[in-house]
């Protein structure tokens, strides 16, 4: 009887051992995703010229990198990440990529996190900052951040969120930066008003689609920017975020 208990117990451990090794070896064998997650939308440029980005096809269980682009023909390219994605590759080890597409929307898809870098100084950080402080009261001469005037919030906003420092006044941030016509106007673009170029007395920061986020009498706030109360004389660039 101790013979037969022996040689089941044998039998016992030698089977669970063949499933171990089994699974070992099927995990080793095999692409496999754990879990993709949105993220919020977040920019990053490339760290290194090794890395391409990926289609991702076939099963959770087995699928296949299929390379779309090589970051090397992207030099300052602003990648958008939407996703977060953590995979086991045929070596059995764990992997983090990240899914992302550029501004123009020409190019796209899964990329090892290792050869990306945030970008600090990107229009959708600025934009968060910006955004932090909606509410916030004006006062006339006011720098934040707890108040505000035009100039002054804009003079804060691109001091955090791009390392620019601006000139104080909004005739003189006018002066002192980079012309831009409407018709070329980008998000994070400074959108100025009065009477005219040289009798400024308001700015905002552009943010698309014919609004801006400003100080204004009422607070920092977001608004239209062609409206009967504002008048738009011009536009510049203290900062290019680029594509």
């Amino acid at each position: 009887m101790k013979r037969l208990f022996a040689t089941m117990a044998m039998l016992i451990a030698g089977l669970t051992f063949g499933l171990v090794a089994a699974q070992k070896a099927d995990a080793s064998g095999t692409n496999r995703i754990i879990s993709t997650t949105n993220i919020t939308k977040t920019a990053y440029t490339r760290k290194s010229t090794a890395g391409a980005t990926y289609n991702i096809t076939g099963s959770t269980q087995n699928f296949t990198f299929v390379k779309t682009h090589s970051l090397k023909s992207y030099p300052s390219t602003t990648w958008m990440a939407t996703q977060k994605r953590y995979v086991y590759k045929t070596n059995g080890k764990k992997y983090l990529y990240y899914y992302v597409t550029n501004a123009n929307k020409t190019a796209a898809g899964w990329v090892w996190h290792g050869y990306l870098k945030k970008k600090t100084n990107s229009f959708t950080n600025m934009y968060k900052v910006a955004k932090s402080k909606l509410g916030t009261r004006y006062s006339y001469g006011a720098n934040g951040p707890y108040s505000f005037d035009c100039s002054g919030y804009t003079k804060y906003v691109f001091k955090q969120a791009a390392k620019k420092t601006l000139a104080r006044t909004a005739q003189s941030q006018y002066y002192s930066t980079k012309k831009v016509s409407r018709g070329n106007a980008k998000k994070g673009d400074l959108v100025f008003f009065g009477s005219s170029t040289g009798s400024i007395s308001h700015v905002g920061i552009y943010v698309g689609h014919g609004k801006m986020i400003d100080a204004q009498n009422n607070g920092v706030t977001q608004e239209k920017i062609y409206v009967s109360w504002w008048n738009a004389v011009g536009y510049s660039r203290p900062v290019n975020f680029g594509a």
